[in-house]
């Protein structure tokens, strides 16, 4: 068995050579150990709804406790749910969980979101993994499963529906993941799972390609003393394709009456280099026409090939009874496509994580390090502009442009044709995608780090941690626990990030010369009180953290749960959660075409805030111009004096921390005979001090003379556009519920379903800076599954809809429409070769969706996996 292990290792270190080895040869090696398997065959017992639903989580409160007594919103996805599900893995099982939103920025890259203001890069939603914080340091959140264990090592999954900072801290204001993998103590042996999938199926971007995914996972323990566990996943593919040729600036030449394929200031959302950085107001034969340069389609400049490596070590030691240490290694590699503010490619994409843990009866304590490097990703907007710079400057393209058209007009030619005509010579050299030079061309730029001119994300950050929690009643105040039915949970916590300044992405702009760091320490205390026979639980828990730019924030949660019966049970809670600006939201000094992405934190930004205007009032005053221009016969230099009015001056502030006040009331409880599950929530929230970013224009020369900054402000060489991370003035309220049924029909037949629904309530006022709401008002979910038809035969069947809602990001603005998934899978366990072999598809009919504007179009996935246990 060391043999296997070993060779599967070397795979690794020896530079990726498991390119090489393809599914068959997998397959072969799993039948091999089948034939040496000589276990005695054990029968798989299921637990039955009562067990299932009396299972402990941590989660909710970090201690132990049921399930249906938990003092908020939790869900669990246990290890048999997993195995079940119709989804290709873990990760993507949590879609179907009560109240979870799913947004698919890419096949290897899922971002879950509860309660509404979702976002492909939610800072506001928590994944742990044991305990730790899963997040890509320089973003504030998760690169989706980089980090989480694979499919064999995942015991299993709890989820919190909305805010978790009393206990959790900084970013848990939407809701939190826990992911728990298997300790080698208790799940020791040899297991292997291949995954052969394919997709793209009738894709009109793309030919059906297949998919692969490897896992491998060895546990042992030694004399209940040692153990350890080794787990390596590598997964290959295509992604899925953004195509969306949606014009975004469709009235860009409304006053001239050129719309669709005639409007020259085209701005599709998939396509790049042509968005409002890259056009220019050019007065054309008395008219002002808007213009932006061609661009090119994501497809044609982004590479979709996908892959993830990782993997990860861990070693246990228990010195005596109760008492555990373990050290964990892991590791994630990947390429895919990921979305922010732009499109990115990431390429060699790399996280590290080492972690220590003590767990004793009634001390936890945990430090862990994080170390994230971007690889050779880089930025696809960037790329599209860059690389149409590098055959043409756009001060050159744009006379080009200006000149033919002049004569073309003048030699008789049709406004429309002579726009085309101007576009095809002003074009001419320009660099063709999907031939070897082109192909070159990305690669070059794409290792320039500075978006000026080259596309290169190139970002090295650092995230330290330390935490420890005492349960004071469970040994040193025991008395209060057994006497007065008191419990008392003390926390503390040390976190401190540190990036690399690349002079690109970011600088530091204090000591040039020295890494930027960023720091916060905080504490926290629970208490929980038994009342009437154990029938009421009160459990109050309030948190201190402060972090080195702001303010002491204090974060309340007060709960309320009480049971009449086991089986019934009563839930209230409010708490308070926040979350200070990321490392980008900070600290960020981003020129990206033209527009310089700036931190909010003073440090960064102080004298832009003061001197800028809102580009709002920019634009309005440029189409006032233009309407003077075009329609009333007025000169530039006229229009620009008569429409100086309508520019407005930035009045927003530095940065500050953003939080939400969350009520809810919810019920879970059993009926007819415990055959009935029933899970009920309902929330209303309030937010403030939305971080978000106000996009100005800065004269780049500053005068008091107000003519001389309008004349600038209509001249795009004469001013700066920037996007200042700021917070929103307006105080949002959102509401919404879930409820979760389970049915036991018949024997073991299964029917469960959930409805969510989320609703923005109303705004104090409309500044344009809140957050996205971005959430479908009705989410449903129905499945019904069976583990056991017979020994061996079990299936699952999902149906899932989502209502059309309204996406706005600073990317893209429209509506997603409605659509409906089925998801099936059949499950034929072999019990003598200990093997487990799964058919199964997501979107089987086929019928392609995108859940959020930008993103790509989701068709239907199908696989086959086997899974071996020795």
């Amino acid at each position: 068995m060391k043999k296997y292990i070993l060779f599967y290792l070397s795979l690794y270190f020896n530079k990726y050579n498991v390119l090489k080895i393809t599914n068959t040869s997998l397959l072969v090696c799993i039948l091999l150990f089948n034939l040496k398997a000589q276990k005695k065959i054990q029968q798989i017992v299921y637990k039955d709804t009562v067990r299932q639903l009396s299972e402990v989580v941590v989660t909710a409160s970090r201690m132990p406790e049921n399930v249906l007594k938990s003092p908020i919103s939790i869900a669990l996805l246990d290890n048999r749910a997993i195995q079940n599900s119709a989804a290709p893995s873990f990760y993507d099982a949590i879609e179907n969980i009560k109240g979870v939103q799913l947004l698919t920025p890419s096949l290897g890259f899922k971002v879950y979101n509860t309660r509404g203001f979702a976002n492909p890069t939610n800072v506001r939603f928590v994944q742990l993994v044991d305990g730790v914080d899963n997040q890509a340091p320089h973003i504030g959140s998760p690169i989706a499963g980089a980090l989480a264990p694979t499919d064999l090592d995942v015991d299993h999954v709890e989820i919190l529906h909305g805010a978790a900072s009393a206990l959790y801290g900084m970013n848990a204001l939407n809701g939190l993941v826990n992911i728990f993998s298997k300790n080698p103590f208790e799940h020791q042996g040899l297991s292997f799972q291949q995954k052969t999938g394919a997709n793209h199926f009738n894709d009109n971007n793309a030919s059906v390609h297949l998919f692969s995914e490897s896992n491998i996972r060895w546990a042992k323990a030694f004399n209940n003393t040692f153990a350890t566990k080794i787990n390596f996943e590598y997964l290959t593919g295509y992604d899925w394709i953004s195509d969306n040729n949606t014009d975004l600036n469709p009235n860009g030449n409304a006053t001239l009456n050129l719309f669709g394929t005639d409007n020259p200031a085209y701005d599709g959302i998939n396509a790049y280099g042509n968005e409002s950085s890259n056009r220019r107001n050019l007065t054309l034969g008395g008219k002002r026409y808007s213009v932006a340069r061609t661009g090119y389609l994501e497809k044609e400049i982004a590479d979709f090939s996908l892959r993830n490596i990782k993997g990860d070590v861990s070693l246990f030691v228990r010195p005596k009874k109760d008492w555990e240490v373990s050290y964990t290694y892991r590791f994630g590699i990947l390429d895919n496509l990921y979305q922010r503010t732009n499109r990115f490619r990431l390429s060699d994409y790399r996280i590290d994580q080492h972690s220590i843990s003590f767990k004793l009866p009634s001390i936890q304590a945990k430090a862990y390090l994080t170390h994230e490097n971007t690889g050779q990703s880089y930025n696809i907007r960037s790329m599209a502009e860059n690389i149409e710079r590098t055959f043409k400057t756009d001060d050159a393209w744009f006379s080009d442009f200006s000149n033919q058209f002049n004569a073309n007009t003048k030699a008789g030619m049709s406004v429309t044709d002579a726009l085309e005509s101007a576009r095809n010579l002003a074009d001419k050299g320009r660099p063709q995608p999907h031939i070897a030079e082109f192909d070159a061309l990305i690669k070059k730029l794409g290792d320039i780090n500075n978006w000026d001119v080259g596309a290169a994300l190139r970002v090295q950050s650092w995230l330290y941690h330390v935490e420890t929690q005492a349960d004071l009643t469970q040994q040193l105040f025991s008395t209060l626990r057994e006497k007065y039915g008191l419990s008392i949970l003390t926390g503390f916590d040390y976190r401190m990030f540190e990036v690399l300044p690349d002079g690109n992405y970011f600088i530091n702009p204090t000591e040039p010369n020295q890494n930027l760091t960023y720091n916060k320490v905080a504490g926290f205390v629970q208490l929980t009180k038994l009342l009437l026979n154990d029938k009421l639980k009160l459990n109050a828990s309030l948190r201190a953290d402060k972090n080195q730019y702001f303010d002491l924030r204090w974060n309340p949660r007060l709960a309320i749960v009480y049971s009449p019966t086991d089986d019934q049970n009563i839930r209230i809670s409010y708490q308070n959660a926040y979350r200070f600006p990321s490392l980008f939201e900070a600290f960020s000094n981003v020129n990206s075409g033209g527009v310089k992405r700036v931190g909010g934190l003073p440090i960064m930004s102080q004298g832009i805030f003061e001197n800028s205007y809102f580009k709002t009032s920019v634009d309005a005053f440029q189409t006032a111009i233009t309407n003077d221009v075009n329609k009333n016969g007025l000169t530039t230099a006229q229009a620009v004096v008569k429409n100086k009015g309508l520019l407005k001056k930035n009045d927003y502030g530095y940065i500050q921390p953003e939080s939400v006040n969350s009520f809810e009331i919810g019920y879970k409880g059993l009926w007819f005979d415990k055959r009935l599950y029933v899970d009920v929530d309902f929330y209303y929230n309030q937010y403030q001090n939305f971080m978000a970013q106000v996009e100005t224009n800065l004269a780049l020369t500053q005068s008091a003379n107000t003519d001389s900054i309008a004349f600038a402000l209509n001249d795009r060489t004469k001013n700066q556009r920037y996007r200042l991370w700021t917070n929103s003035k307006t105080t949002v309220f959102n509401y919404g519920g879930s409820i979760g049924l389970r049915y036991r029909v018949y024997k073991d037949f299964m029917l469960s379903t959930n409805a969510s629904y989320a609703q923005l309530d109303h705004k104090t006022t409309n500044d344009g800076l809140e957050e996205a709401f971005n959430t479908p008002r009705w989410v449903l979910n129905v499945s019904l599954n069976n583990r056991k038809i017979t020994e061996r035969l079990g299936f699952n069947v999902n149906w899932k809809w989502q209502e059309d809602f309204l996406w706005q990001s600073s990317l893209a603005t429209g509506n997603v429409p409605a659509y409906s998934t089925i998801d099936g899978q059949i499950t034929y366990t072999l019990p003598a070769q200990n093997l487990t072999l799964k058919l199964g598809g997501t979107n089987l009919l086929n019928k392609y969706y995108y859940n959020f504007l930008a993103g790509p179009s989701v068709g239907g996935f199908y696989y086959l996996s086997a899974t071996f246990n020795l």
